[in-house]
């Protein structure tokens, strides 16, 4: 911004005037202090005068609002020129985000379509992986079962060979121990045991007949229970038959008195 100052001094009063020029290329004053009233003005040139008359001013009026028509004209224009690139730039970038939206939403289907299907594939693999570690467990429960059981078999076996054995040297041991007795002795000891098979075979007689009898018993009273259930029943039947020919018979009576 540039500047011009004028300084005018008298005895009583100064008058400062300053002259700016804007960076638009406006100018204006800007007055400081106010003038003396006894200050001469500084008196212009006289400039020669011409005539102008009312038909070159109207002519310069009309040029002026044709200029001033011109240039909002210009304004207007390019305001729609930058409405219209405004408009347009606003279409492409709706146009774009509708191509952007699609474009992504169909990446997003291919992509879960993707997903899906190797999701399936992952789900096919394992299920298949879990059938195949399934069987395999399974054979080889089977496997240890079978051979758990071959190896308690072979084991019983080998109890029972030995206890087979074991028996077989105790009995050797008692007939040789029996032989070293005299023949009373073995006589009383055969005696003593057909004795006491005897009482055993008698305790089991009798506690078999005591179980014949109780069965014998519950099986009467089953029976008993039967026929009386019988019993009433057939009561039951003969009231019924009764009731139905007393009906009967009140059916007839009314029909043959009407």
């Amino acid at each position: 911004m540039s500047a011009e100052k004028t300084v005018q001094s008298s005895a009583e009063a100064t008058e400062i005037r300053c002259q700016e020029k804007s960076k638009g290329g406006l100018c204006y004053e800007v007055i400081l202090a106010e003038p003396a009233g006894n200050v001469a003005l500084p008196k212009l040139p006289p400039t020669q005068g011409k005539n102008v008359s009312a038909e070159e001013i109207e002519e310069k009026l009309k040029a002026a609002e044709e200029r001033r028509l011109s240039l909002e004209a210009k304004k207007m224009a390019d305001w729609s020129a930058k409405m219209a690139k405004i408009e347009e730039a606003s279409r492409k970038k709706d146009e774009l985000d509708k191509e952007f939206k699609t474009h992504a939403k169909e990446v997003l289907h291919t992509k879960m379509e993707q997903y899906e299907e190797k999701r399936e594939q992952q789900l096919s693999e394992i299920k298949e992986k879990l059938k195949t570690h399934a069987a395999d467990i399974e054979k080889t429960r089977q496997s240890l079962e079978q051979q758990k059981v071959e190896e308690l078999q072979k084991h019983l076996e080998d109890k029972l060979r030995n206890a087979a054995t074991l028996r077989d040297d105790n009995i050797k041991k008692i007939l040789d121990r029996l032989k070293e007795h005299n023949t009373d002795k073995l006589n009383e000891v055969r005696a003593a045991c057909y004795q006491t098979e005897a009482q055993k075979t008698t305790e089991k007689t009798r506690v078999i007949e005591n179980k014949l009898s109780t069965a014998e018993q519950n099986r009467e009273k089953e029976l008993q229970k039967k026929l009386e259930n019988i019993r009433k029943h057939e009561r039951r039947a003969e009231l019924v038959r009764q009731n139905k020919a007393a009906l009967a018979q009140k059916t007839d009576v009314t029909a043959s008195s009407g």
